[in-house]
């Protein structure tokens, strides 16, 4: 049983499943499923579209230089069958695939390494260009920040008011508190 992989996105094409489609100078191109082959025929570079393997490697998402990939090229000389050189051949493919799922997850990592400080910097920016969508900062605070900057003491040396009141409070979007009494 050979596992052939699909032109267009590079996954694999098991056996009676896919087309097949020759050209007139006798090229075989076999596609996964009918998506491939449309996009084949419509002519697309597989570059250019994000669901195929082409394009993550291109784009730096994938590994493009590893000699743990060697292992997975075709290769078309027929070798005689022998039990001890099967066991041994399957042994090494499961280690391969150790390896290379080791050296896939360090790949990821390093190129996932600055996404949370750029998100956050990107979140900062964010709220500074639409603060004026933000609701306003109670009275209580507001006034605690005016005693602050006149006489220049610290927000921990004041105690903010305390109020002890029967009902909720409901906090407007222009900035007010409204007071709702509770039975």
């Amino acid at each position: 049983m050979r596992v052939e992989t699909c032109y267009f996105c590079s996954q694999p094409c098991y056996p009676s499943k896919g087309i097949t489609f020759v050209r007139n100078d006798a090229r075989v191109f076999k596609f996964c499923r009918s998506k491939c082959h449309k996009n084949f025929k419509m002519k697309r570079n597989p570059r250019k579209l994000k669901w195929t393997k082409a394009f993550r490697k291109s784009a730096g998402k994938e590994m493009t230089v590893d000699s743990t990939l060697a292992f997975a090229a075709r290769r078309n000389v027929p070798v005689r069958y022998n039990r001890d050189h099967v066991a041994v051949t399957l042994q090494a493919m499961q280690r391969v695939a150790e390896i290379r799922q080791r050296r896939e997850r360090v790949f990821y990592k390093k190129r996932m390494a600055g996404n949370k400080e750029r998100e956050r910097a990107a979140n900062r920016k964010l709220v500074a260009e639409n603060a004026h969508l933000l609701p306003k900062v109670r009275e209580e605070v507001k006034r605690v920040e005016d005693v602050e900057v006149e006489e220049g003491v610290g927000v921990e040396e004041l105690e903010m008011p305390k109020r002890k009141v029967k009902g909720r409070r409901k906090l407007l979007v222009d900035g007010g508190v409204e007071e709702m009494q509770v039975d």
